[in-house]
């Protein structure tokens, strides 16, 4: 849902331009730049949707600028550290952004792949599955909280199959932006072109897919709902 007041436009057009300049730099640099931009990704995403949306924002979208800010510390942060922290310090915040996500869609799960189409759950099990098993004999200590991380992101890709289709492609662009990322850390030898450009443009996809999806579906008649927890 493409916002119809003249701010949110001019700030989700402000958002495509930090977007095409940081995926600019992804490819031509300079390198000294990319962490800016990226830095200001979220923010301004977040931006968007708090002035599309209106107040007051409702647990969904409320809680969709929770994840939000969880991303953009994800992002952020490992840029105070370097080695195992940073990594660490990207995962642990990202881990909490997922849950964020699992918490906001899981109250529309009945309408996800868990409840309808249950045959469309075999490429999310099977994906998630075969990511572990590349990844698990490099993980060492790491192996329970990337274990704990594939799982989540996971099921935050199929409860998005329940928020509509543009949900749904963000939830699945998220899943592959971070088994990317994965694959970097846990599969040596795996040596991808243009691996930066793939992780960042899948992840700001997904984010602004999500985002864009959930304010089109606030705009919608109300989903069925299972449950009020």
């Amino acid at each position: 849902m493409i916002p119809d007041r003249p701010l949110p436009r001019a700030l989700l057009a402000l958002f495509a331009l930090i977007c095409l300049v940081h995926l600019w730099i992804q490819v031509f640099g300079p390198e000294s730049w990319s962490r800016p931009t990226q830095v200001a990704l979220m923010p301004a995403l977040a931006l968007v949707l708090v002035t599309a949306a209106g107040r007051p924002l409702g647990r969904l979208l409320g809680l969709t600028v929770v994840a939000l800010v969880f991303s953009w510390l994800g992002d952020s942060a490992p840029g105070l550290a370097s080695g195992d922290t940073a990594f660490l310090l990207m995962v642990g915040f990202f881990l909490i952004a997922q849950v964020v996500y699992v918490v906001a869609f899981w109250r529309y799960r009945a309408d996800s792949v868990l409840y309808r189409r249950r045959l469309l759950l075999v490429p999310y099990v099977g994906y998630v599955a075969a990511l572990v098993w590349i990844c698990a004999p490099n993980t060492g200590p790491l192996l329970v909280p990337v274990l704990l991380y594939g799982l989540l992101l996971g099921l935050m890709a199929i409860l998005s199959t329940g928020m509509g289709p543009w949900v749904a492609a963000g939830g699945a662009l998220f899943l592959i932006s971070d088994s990317l990322i994965a694959l970097n850390a846990f599969a040596p030898g795996l040596d991808l072109p243009q691996r930066d450009l793939l992780v960042m443009s899948t992840y700001i996809a997904a984010q602004t897919l999500i985002v864009l999806g959930l304010l089109r579906l606030e705009r919608a008649p109300e989903p069925r709902i299972t449950s009020n927890v």
